[in-house]
């Protein structure tokens, strides 16, 4: 007998060596299959990478905003201190002594005071400088009987300063602008 002639309950050799092969080859396509069908673990610290590099850009963004946020909110309270300042003159006895400091003017009308601190506290200062020469990280508020003065540290990147003063100007410098304790100009 010959090996293709040789039975083996009731199949040739050469059947079942196809059987065999075909049988084989099919399991190694279920194996390359399955060993193919997920992530690698590279991909995966890819994926990660990426969205950790969007969440620091995003977040980045948010901070730029935040501090935005608060410089609108301490120039919108310093520009407001100009109308105050008018009323605080006019019954004050046409003088704006003192408008800078925490006491109301004859007939309970409030100073600036509040309005500066509050520009202040926007920025991340707890308190003001009344009648100081201006400086780095220092809200400052100067008066005298003829006009005054008030302005504040901006956060932005840009940084500098915000000043307002009685005589309509609103200006941001790169640099305190109120260099004695008598100044009430801007710029």
């Amino acid at each position: 007998m010959t090996m293709n002639t040789e039975k083996y309950r009731g199949f040739t050799i050469k059947q079942m060596s196809q059987k065999r092969n075909s049988y084989f080859s099919f399991a190694n396509e279920r194996r390359e299959q399955t060993q193919f069908s997920g992530f690698t673990l590279i991909e995966l610290l890819v994926v990660i990478a990426i969205i950790g590099i969007l969440s620091a850009v995003v977040l980045a963004s948010l901070g730029t905003a935040r501090q935005k946020g608060s410089d609108a909110a301490a120039k919108e309270n310093l520009i407001g201190s100009r109308s105050q300042g008018e009323l605080f003159f006019y019954a004050n006895g046409n003088s704006y002594t003192n408008v800078c400091g925490p006491n109301p003017a004859p007939g309970g009308v409030k100073s600036i005071n509040g309005q500066v601190l509050a520009a202040a506290q926007a920025e991340g200062l707890g308190v003001i400088s009344v009648n100081s020469i201006g400086a780095i990280n220092q809200a400052t508020c100067n008066a005298s009987a003829t006009g005054w003065a008030a302005e504040v540290p901006l956060k932005a990147p840009t940084g500098g300063f915000f000043c307002v003063n009685s005589a309509g100007n609103a200006t941001t410098t790169t640099t305190f602008s109120l260099t004695t304790a008598a100044d009430i100009t801007c710029g």
